[in-house]
């Protein structure tokens, strides 16, 4: 029998039809311990990258606006969002991962009440009516999504006119040496990280691997153009291990 089209699962090659349940299986495993990973791994820097990413938003003090936070499933985005933005403000976590979003729905919902709600849901089929949400935000969510390319179309399609989107990811190093340093700590480091505090490294070597295969820089913000939005531009945070991608649905 013919095999179906072929997709990468870290450094593997898969039908692409298997790779959401592969992904699906990683986070299910790793949900209970993923905020503590995500401070071992990158030393706190994450806390740091997305409040750069809420503080690019600028969430307004004055107008109530929603925000649809993709793959958001612990919450870390959303709730920097609320606590800046105005007190009729109300975000949406979507997570196709169930684990995932009953790990947020634990630490945030008493705090935030009817503000917050969490869905689970697919970042390529997002269910929600066209132009639902000032902003979008995913946050080392999209390089897990089968096709960018969806994802992309969705985010452009709930915003409403005037909307944005924010994605912050794993990118391309542009400070030489500290490449080399990145790479060695990433296969050498934190898969086995991953073994000692998640009882995982394979998920955790998947997840190093999914960074190097996903689009660079410029490569990913021609997606971003590519999908309709305009104003597209990016910043690097630190040295490009991280980089954050603004659109705009004009």
């Amino acid at each position: 029998m013919a095999e179906g089209p072929q997709t990468s699962f870290g450094f593997r090659s898969i039908d692409a039809k298997d790779r959401q349940g592969l992904v699906n299986a990683v986070f299910s495993r790793v949900a209970n311990r993923y905020d503590l990973m995500n401070d071992l791994m990158s030393g706190g820097m994450h806390r740091l990258w997305k409040a750069d990413l809420i503080a690019w938003l600028s969430p307004s003090p004055a107008a109530r606006q929603k925000l649809l936070d993709v793959a958001g499933g612990t919450g870390d985005v959303a709730r920097r969002f609320l606590d800046r933005a105005n007190p009729q403000s109300h975000a949406v976590i979507c997570d196709i991962s169930a684990e995932m979003l009953e790990a947020g729905r634990s630490k945030l919902a008493a705090r935030y009440g009817e503000r917050l709600a969490f869905v689970q849901g697919n970042a390529e089929a997002l269910p929600f009516p066209d132009r639902s949400f000032d902003a979008y935000t995913i946050a080392f969510g999209i390089r897990n999504v089968t096709h960018i390319e969806a994802a992309l179309a969705e985010a452009f399609r709930v915003l409403k006119r005037g909307g944005r989107f924010l994605c912050l990811e794993f990118s391309a190093v542009q400070t030489p040496m500290l490449d080399t340093l990145y790479d060695a700590y990433s296969f050498r480091v934190i898969p086995k990280l991953g073994g000692w505090v998640a009882g995982d490294e394979d998920a955790y070597r998947y997840l190093v691997e999914s960074i190097r295969n996903f689009p660079d820089q410029e490569r990913f913000a021609a997606m971003v153009r590519a999908a309709g939005f305009e104003r597209v531009q990016y910043r690097n945070l630190t040295g490009g291990i991280a980089a954050m991608h603004s659109g705009w649905r004009i």
